[in-house]
């Protein structure tokens, strides 16, 4: 009933009586501002993309920590797996008993005699094979040229200057280490380790950084002696030498304008570093003056020079027949 007092909720509280206050407008301004942009998923704590992002990162931090404890090291093992790509190539690896992890092959793959081969070797040699689609395949190899094939090489377990040295010590005679400086071709790798397997050398010495490293192309041109002689990387190669000559080696250093002949190399009987440089450029100066003695390789002409691999191999063909 109008104006009955006595009704519940009639009676208006004193001081309770509404109207404008001031700065009225200012306070709606403030309610319609909000609390800005909404905050991307990997940014809310709560969010599952941040969890991941956090996890990631704990990852990431963790194989840093590993990269650099390998590097302070010296050994260790090749940063990641290798892909070989290629009907040709992939059969060549094979062949050549590189190490394999996993043979990809391709489905609706129209077979030939070298797909064949390839999987028949997969199945003998008991390897993990996997049918993949095209796409697959394609984003494996990195958008390469595969032909339907591919097969994962494992990282390279590298040794260390001490693996070397208990190699030299198990087989009874005094330690022959190669040492190589600037080496970058694979290929040239390969083939040291090829001439090393041949010549009784306990170990081959490289850089971790601007040389080549253990990949499928040094496993093919070794044919099968990177499976018996051992690498090692160090970060330092003066460093590792000075070691080494700490440990009774002598340093060689194989370069042209040598001091002596390799046909009258010194030291050969006694334990031997001998350091090969590159093709182009010989030795650094800094190893150039690690060394003990330099020699060098008689050839017809000036204007000529060797590769790493085959002048490698003459110096080891010359000390083994000094040592015998």
């Amino acid at each position: 009933m109008a104006g009955n007092s006595q009704r519940r909720g009639a009676t208006r509280k004193p001081g309770s009586k509404k109207g404008a206050r001031v700065g009225t407008g200012g306070h709606s301004r403030k309610a319609l501002e909000g609390k800005g942009p909404t905050p991307k998923a990997e940014e809310r704590p709560y969010h599952p993309a941040y969890k991941a992002k956090e996890a990631a990162e704990r990852r990431g931090a963790a194989q840093r920590r590993g990269s650099q404890a390998g590097r302070r090291s010296g050994g260790g093992r090749s940063s990641t797996h290798e892909m070989v790509a290629g009907r040709n190539s992939v059969l060549e690896a094979l062949r050549a008993d590189i190490p394999v992890t996993t043979v990809y092959i391709a489905s609706r793959l129209e077979a030939d005699d070298r797909t064949k081969e390839i999987l028949l070797i997969a199945s003998e040699r008991r390897m993990n094979l996997l049918e993949v689609t095209k796409p697959e395949l394609d984003r494996l190899t990195d958008g390469a040229v595969h032909q339907g094939v591919a097969l994962q090489v494992p990282p390279y377990e590298y040794a260390d200057v001490d693996d070397l040295l208990d190699a030299a010590a198990a087989s009874g005679r005094a330690p022959l280490v190669v040492a190589l400086d600037s080496i970058t071709d694979p290929r040239n790798l390969g083939a040291v380790l090829r001439s090393a397997g041949a010549f009784g050398v306990h170990g081959v010495l490289v850089p971790e950084r601007r040389a080549a490293s253990m990949t499928a192309s040094a496993w093919k041109v070794s044919a099968g002696a990177a499976a018996r002689v051992p690498v090692a990387r160090v970060t330092n190669l003066v460093r590792a030498l000075e070691t080494l000559r700490e440990a009774g080696c002598f340093v060689v250093g194989l370069d042209a304008g040598g001091d002596v002949s390799v046909r009258d190399l010194p030291y050969a009987a006694d334990p031997l570093v001998l350091v090969v440089g590159s093709e182009g450029k010989g030795l650094s100066r800094l190893v150039r003056e690690t060394c003990d003695v330099i020699a060098s390789i008689p050839i017809a002409s000036e204007t000529e020079s060797l590769n790493a691999g085959v002048a490698a191999g003459i110096a080891l063909y010359e000390v083994a027949g000094q040592r015998d």
